[in-house]
């Protein structure tokens, strides 16, 4: 009898092979029925000895089928498997259709390279240190330990080296702890990089510039290892904060239906995004308004801005290329999350196809977030205030020494906002003695943070009162001279974004510019299209030249906006298969078509930057930058939507 792993648990299979228990198309996959379509692929006869999972996935429903569908109804359920098989170097797209068991598409590719399997990360570690040559590269440098070498399998690009479109690797960077439990960040071997073959498991070679001093590990990386504040430093005056809710939550979870005052949305999860938000509703009395069919982060890149040679090729695909459903941190209450929280379980499978549990990984509650609205007549000194709280829905991934939270909120005046929080480790680098840098923070003797950038581009698949929308762009703009006689006077500028080409747009905070989605059927009480706009925070541009290799591989990271007809097969905005691609697909290439989008189904990816130009106080541990953009109810409701907010009884 087969039996696999499940978090610490060994089950048996038949125990949770089972009929699919879904109640709706979108609902995500069970333990039960991800098993059951490796089961299937398992005993498939083109399934060979080598060959490996790289991801399991609820393959996503026609949106006829989701529109149309009726509680009761019965529906397809289909799985999307990815495989590696380590002989022969091709990938395998494969649908299992769980309803009749059977596997209707088995496609052989080559040329592409599935994401990075998260068993290649401790196997490739392991393979490393093992190496004969790499012993004696760490050995010139006076390190003989390899229980305390550490190496980070960072993926390896495409900088036009045939190896590249050939074989499927990673580029092994290297540090060292200086005792068991300190911070390795704090100790990087630079000036060595290592090309690992995930599919031989073994060393291409071993790319060694120069031998630079290991950095002492300064007093602040000692004291704080991976940082954990020492006894007797902690701050002495924090006192208790708790968050009470005598009668529980306002929100209610229905397996995957998350329903909240106004709001109604659908919790989903893949291997690639983790959190993916579905099918957001706003009800008045009896109108259900649809807003957003689904949201996610559907591609994250890092660029590094760094000369040097084991530096410069620093370029990972958080998403495409790793898969932040498979990094997903287990949430801890009172740490992660704090106040009446409702936990969502997830899972992926291992290479094997084992089902691997990450309990806790989706946090549900909700916060209060100031006053909502106030006013004091100061004629009759009478005073109204309202507080506004707002619905969290969130997930933490670690991928390398970076933490990334992704925050969606919801919130009581109609408003949703998209907040990633990075925090973590710095991906340091080493100077040599007396040696200085311009592109970095010096952390320490011999020890830098080398300058990087994030980009991240969230996919919007919009659905303003339905699925015929449009995207206006709108600029403030002096008035013309000649309504304008005391110079005082400007207005908002509409520009319809009728073609993708069209739609290839930047931010001008000068302009205050913001882009709006808007019904192309539904009017408000003004005979104006409702709508919502997508407002910009932080955000900037990529520094890398056009000839860069990321120029060719991230494209999607040149324009803040990109707006495409809704496609079933565009998900991925630098493509379906970005590790060790050479580039050129996604985003950049569909708009070369320069669809019509105006009148239709539209959707919006809005990219944004972090600049990270790294600070002293980036070390040991970095406190939290934010980055997010707000979609704001613009003509969508006839009044404020938060006029029916009940005034607080806390007032004194």
């Amino acid at each position: 009898m087969a039996r696999f792993v499940v978090g610490c648990q060994t089950v048996d299979m038949t125990d949770l092979i089972e009929a699919p228990t879904a109640t709706h198309p979108l609902d995500r996959l069970s333990e039960a029925e991800s098993a059951a379509a490796v089961s299937m692929i398992r005993s498939h006869d083109r399934f060979g000895p080598k060959m490996r999972f790289a991801s399991v996935d609820l393959r996503l429903p026609a949106k006829d089928v989701v529109h149309g569908y009726v509680t009761g109804s019965s529906f397809d359920r289909q799985v999307e498997v990815v495989m590696f098989d380590a002989g022969d170097g091709s990938t395998h797209e494969i649908v299992v259709e769980l309803n009749s068991n059977t596997i209707p598409v088995w496609e052989r590719l080559e040329g592409v390279q599935p994401s990075i399997i998260i068993d290649e990360f401790g196997e490739s570690q392991q393979a490393i240190r093992d190496d004969p040559d790499f012993q004696a590269a760490m050995a010139k440098r006076g390190i003989t330990d390899m229980s305390l070498v550490v190496i980070d399998p960072w993926s390896a690009g495409n900088y036009g080296d045939p190896i590249e479109s050939s074989q499927r690797l990673i580029r092994g960077l290297v540090w060292v702890h200086e005792q068991p439990g300190d911070n390795h960040y704090a100790r990087p071997i630079d000036g060595i990089m290592v090309i690992f073959d995930l599919a031989e498991q073994k060393v291409v070679r071993i790319e060694d510039e120069r031998v630079l001093p290991v950095p002492t590990a300064s007093v602040e990386s000692a004291e704080w290892a991976t940082g954990f504040t020492p006894e007797g430093r902690e701050r002495t005056d924090v006192r208790p904060l708790e968050i009470i809710q005598s009668e529980g939550p306002s929100f209610t979870v229905t397996g995957d239906q998350l329903s909240w005052q106004k709001w109604d949305l659908r919790v989903g999860w893949s291997t690639r995004e983790g959190l993916v938000i579905n099918t957001v509703t706003y009800t008045e009395g009896d109108d259900v308004r649809p807003v957003l069919y689904r949201a996610s982060l559907a591609e994250m890149t890092v660029p590094y801005g760094d000369p040097s040679s084991t530096q410069a090729r620093k370029n990972a695909f958080d998403v495409g290329e790793y898969g932040m459903g498979m990094l997903a941190n287990s949430l801890t209450l009172g740490c992660d999350c704090l106040g009446e929280i409702h936990y969502l379980d997830a899972h992926f499978c291992n290479a094997a196809g084992d089902v691997v549990q990450i309990p806790q990984a989706i946090c549900i509650h909700e916060e209060d977030f100031g006053i909502s609205w106030k006013h004091t007549d100061f004629q009759s000194e009478a005073t109204e205030v309202r507080r506004l709280r707002r619905l969290v829905v969130s997930f933490i991934a670690t991928v390398g020494n970076y933490e990334y939270g992704i925050y969606w909120y919801f919130y009581q005046d109609g408003r949703i906002e998209n907040e990633i929080k990075l925090t973590g480790m710095l991906s340091t680098a080493a100077l040599d003695t007396g040696e200085t840098t311009d592109y970095g923070v010096k952390l320490g003797d011999h020890l830098y943070g080398p300058n990087h950038q994030h980009f991240f581009c969230t996919r919007l698949d919009m659905a303003v009162d339905g699925n015929a929308n449009r995207v206006v762009e709108v600029d403030t703009v002096p008035a013309p001279a000649d309504e304008n006689p005391w110079g005082n006077a400007f207005r908002g500028q509409r520009t319809v974004l009728t073609s993708e080409q069209d739609a290839q747009r930047r931010i001008d905070p000068l302009a205050a510019r913001y882009w709006k989605v808007e019904s192309s059927d539904r009017t408000n009480k003004m005979g104006t299209p409702t709508g919502y706009k997508l407002i910009a925070g932080e955000n900037c541009l990529p520094f890398a030249t056009e000839e860069s290799s990321i120029r060719a591989r991230a494209g999607y990271m040149w324009n803040h906006l990109w707006v495409t007809p809704y496609n079933e097969d565009e998900l991925w905005p630098a493509g379906k298969y970005p590790n060790q691609s050479a580039g050129g697909e996604g985003l950049p290439a569909w708009t070369a078509a320069d669809r019509p989008i105006d009148d239709t189904d539209v959707v919006v990816w809005y990219t944004m930057g972090h600049n990270h130009l790294t600070s002293l106080e980036d070390w040991p541990v970095m406190p939290v930058a934010s980055i997010g953009f707000t979609l704001k109810p613009s003509g969508f409701f006839d009044y404020s939507p938060a006029m029916d907010l009940p005034p607080s009884s806390h007032c004194h």
